[in-house]
């Protein structure tokens, strides 16, 4: 074995070890930041809040049973996440609001800010799949807003 593959080999082997032993760290870290973004997907349309959420609560799950229980419990984010657990879906009024910010948000971008075509296009085709997206999902009943 040359010395570049064992070099490799140790460099690996003290990852692994740095991984195991700050874990409930690195999962909190990676919880916290996952909330902040699920708390900007709340203002930028385009930024999904749910998965950023869910992803935030797995990492709690294992990471701090304090912060996942904050994290549920909360009045607002709690509820992101509840919605999805029990299938509920998003209310049409969260729908409504965000199809209309992100189609003014791409459409301002693509008509003032962009120049270059392709990425105009790219916008574009984001922002329609975007919607078929959120369309697609269940809307959420009146009674169980």
């Amino acid at each position: 074995m040359g010395i570049d593959k064992q070099y490799a080999i140790i460099f690996v082997q003290v990852i692994i070890m740095f991984i195991k032993r700050y874990i409930n760290a690195i999962l909190i870290i990676l919880g916290t930041f996952s909330v902040l973004l699920g708390v900007i997907g709340i203002f930028i349309p385009v930024l999904p809040t749910t998965p950023f959420l869910l992803l935030a609560a797995a990492c709690y799950t294992r990471g701090s049973k304090k912060l996942y229980e904050r994290l549920i419990n909360h009045p607002v984010l709690g509820e992101y996440i509840k919605n999805y657990r029990e299938g509920r879906g998003i209310p049409l009024k969260a729908k409504i609001i965000s199809i209309s910010l992100l189609w003014l948000t791409i459409g301002f971008s693509v008509l003032f800010v962009i120049e270059n075509l392709l990425l105009r296009l790219l916008l574009i085709i984001i922002a329609i799949c975007v919607t078929i997206h959120i369309v697609t999902i269940k809307t959420m009943s009146s009674g169980s807003q």
